[in-house]
């Protein structure tokens, strides 16, 4: 069983917002495979499904974006779930809007959810899958600039960029890691 976790903050207040990708993610993911994530649990709303012959659960944390990692590791040690089994996926500012990149490690790269969930894990070791939504311009608040929502030339390479991540997703599951990797770590066609 593998847990998918798309990053973001609940609310209506915060949909659509560039730090909302993660939760769009889950969404087509939980579309096209019709599971239904509305079961509240473990802080978060969570499905249970089955994606490429793999059992998943697909969970969107409702603790706000700085506190992912409560929900995550509280779905984790209840389902008795490995870090090799996680897959996150969220925005990432230096990566080209609608961009998407595959990591089987590393760090936080600034990005608070990513430092809850390692500080709550006690490890970096874990999949994630990165949508770009483009660098901060000078002058804006960071915090700012995650919580606003596309223009609509962006709109379109967004788009792109989360039906990749979905792609990313399953090709994971289908055929690993690397195939995933050089199928999908690419910059959104314009």
């Amino acid at each position: 069983m593998k847990l998918i976790v798309g990053l973001g903050n609940p609310g209506k207040k915060y949909e659509g917002t560039k730090h909302n990708v993660g939760f769009e993610v889950i969404d087509k993911l939980a579309s096209s495979y019709n599971i239904s994530v509305s079961k509240i649990k473990h802080k978060g709303l969570l499905g249970d499904g089955n994606i490429k012959g793999e059992r998943v659960l697909l969970l969107k944390p409702q603790t706000y974006m700085n506190l992912s990692g409560e929900s995550v590791k509280e779905v984790m040690t209840f389902y008795k779930i490995a870090p090799q089994d996680l897959i996150v996926i969220y925005d990432d500012t230096s990566l080209p809007c609608g961009a998407t990149r595959i990591r089987e490690k590393g760090s936080a790269g600034g990005h608070n959810g990513m430092k809850n969930i390692i500080a709550h894990l006690g490890s970096d070791v874990f999949l994630r899958v990165k949508v770009g939504i483009g660098e901060k311009p000078n002058g804006w608040d960071l915090a700012d600039y995650v919580l606003s929502k596309f223009s609509k030339d962006e709109a379109p390479l967004m788009e792109s960029g989360k039906d990749r991540a979905v792609l990313a997703v399953e090709l994971i599951l289908k055929d690993g890691v690397a195939k995933a990797m050089n199928e999908t770590n690419t910059a959104p066609k314009a």
